[in-house]
């Protein structure tokens, strides 16, 4: 089942949607600042995106500057605050099996379908 870790406010998040919609395949919709990805699943979703877990965070976030900013994180710090502080996770996430990509610009989703 291809799942999409969505944000309704986000423009691109949405246009994500778009795309599985047309797509005509079945799809999950995991709203992750309601259901909060585990620190076990946001593992998973960066080993599946084959990126550090540093690429998965969103930098221009407040709480990222206030708190976070300038400080030499280990991967499994830089994984907790993505489980603590959910807004930090890049947007949209689409996942199809064992592949994965950031549908940033969300024409990149294609490449998962």
């Amino acid at each position: 089942m291809i799942k999409i870790y969505h944000n309704p406010r986000c423009r691109k998040s949405r246009e994500g949607m778009e795309i599985l919609e047309n797509s005509g395949r079945e799809f999950q919709i995991i709203k992750y600042l309601e259901e909060v990805p585990s620190k076990e699943e946001l593992t998973q979703l960066i080993k599946s995106l084959g990126i550090s877990p540093e690429a998965l965070v969103r930098k221009n976030e407040a709480i990222w500057k206030e708190k976070f900013k300038g400080r030499d994180l280990s991967d499994s710090e830089v994984i907790e605050a993505l489980a603590t502080y959910p807004k930090l996770i890049e947007r949209p996430i689409v996942v199809n099996g064992n592949k994965a990509v950031i549908g940033r610009p969300p024409e990149q989703i294609k490449t998962v379908l």
